[in-house]
């Protein structure tokens, strides 16, 4: 089967044939109909040897949707047939984190040696992938794989910044998403559904702050100096609630500070390796600064259920699997607008 891999430290992706999985005792066989290119990926593949935590070559893509195509021996709830996508963060299963569907903070899964799909173990950037459990697929019956995909990491990693800040984001209260792709377009309409707050846009691209527009922005400002001043301006100078960084440089952490009110949620979502700086004024009073990582498994079928509901547009570009070193190329330059996707199966 054809798939694409990362197989040498620092060089690009490669489209490769290597041996279609048979799934083992518990495991869940895919025919892949969808797989999401997402920035996380360039990140590992720009990471140093000595930081490379599992074997090469890795199959790509933690965000998969699929078709079950064959069952190992002792799985039950799903069968052949079943259309679902793949919750990525795969914990250990057993502790209570875990236990609570919040694997995206089991504090086993490294010393382990357990790693999600495509960031550590094979993903789903290939024709078909194994799933180690049961209890990561979620169903999405006949909703578009395409559309859906992304929802695995572009939807559910702000859904789970944006639950936490909730208790910020009431009527009166304004909330700024840093940043406007991928991940960015689908929070802000996450917002606009969960919460009545204003919600700011602020991006260096004028394509992706008129998709910010188009999808429900109140506002859509330029990333640049003049955007911390402008949101004070817009809040009467209190500043937003809560901030949301997908970019996640030293720029934006700093201005997510600066613009951020009294008693704020800041949430660095990105994964630029920059920071917040933190300490006495250098924030806003009573502010908290929090690190959240994807998402837990409950959290992943209610954004699905959101879907099913028709209230999420995710905006994305299809590519073939043999075009996947193009895409990842396109993204990397920025050329991206929303979120692209792989059709294995063309």
């Amino acid at each position: 089967m054809k798939a694409v891999q990362y197989r040498a430290i620092g060089a690009d992706p490669e489209v490769v044939d290597i041996p279609a999985p048979e799934p083992g005792p518990g495991q869940i066989l895919l025919k892949v109909t969808a797989a999401g290119v997402c920035h996380s990926d360039i990140a590992v593949m720009s990471l140093p040897a000595e930081r490379i935590a599992f074997p090469l070559p890795l199959t790509l893509g933690h965000e998969g949707a699929g078709v079950v195509a064959g069952l190992g021996s002792g799985v039950f709830g799903v069968t052949v047939g079943d259309a679902v996508v793949v919750y990525g963060p795969w914990g250990c299963g057993v502790c209570p984190i875990c236990a609570s569907g919040r694997e995206n903070y089991c504090p086993h899964a490294r010393t382990l040696g357990i790693h999600p799909p495509g960031l550590g173990s094979p993903g789903a950037m290939a024709e078909y992938m194994l799933v180690d459990d049961v209890r990561h697929l979620v169903p999405i019956g006949g909703l578009d794989p395409v559309a859906t995909v992304p929802l695995t990491d572009a939807g559910l990693t702000p859904y789970h910044a944006i639950r936490r800040a909730l208790p910020k984001l009431v009527p009166g209260s304004t909330a700024v998403v840093i940043g406007t792709g991928g991940l960015g377009h689908l929070a802000i309409q996450l917002l606009r559904v969960l919460t009545p707050a204003r919600v700011i846009a602020l991006d260096v691209s004028e394509d992706k702050l008129r998709l910010a527009r188009s999808v429900g922005a109140h506002e859509a400002l330029p990333s640049d100096e003049n955007a911390a001043p402008r949101v004070r301006e817009l809040t009467d100078g209190h500043g937003a609630q809560a901030v949301f960084d997908f970019v996640g440089i030293d720029l934006t952490g700093r201005m997510a500070a600066d613009m951020a009110g009294m008693d704020s949620d800041i949430q660095l979502v990105g994964i630029g390796g920059g920071t917040v700086p933190v300490g006495f004024a250098q924030v806003p009073y009573g502010a908290s600064v929090t690190a959240p990582y994807w998402g837990g498994r409950t959290e992943l079928a209610e954004v699905v259920a959101l879907a099913q509901d028709d209230v999420l547009s995710v905006h994305t570009e299809t590519f073939g699997i043999d075009e996947a070193p193009l895409a990842y190329e396109r993204l990397h330059a920025g050329n991206i607008t929303g979120r692209a996707v792989i059709l294995p199966h063309g």
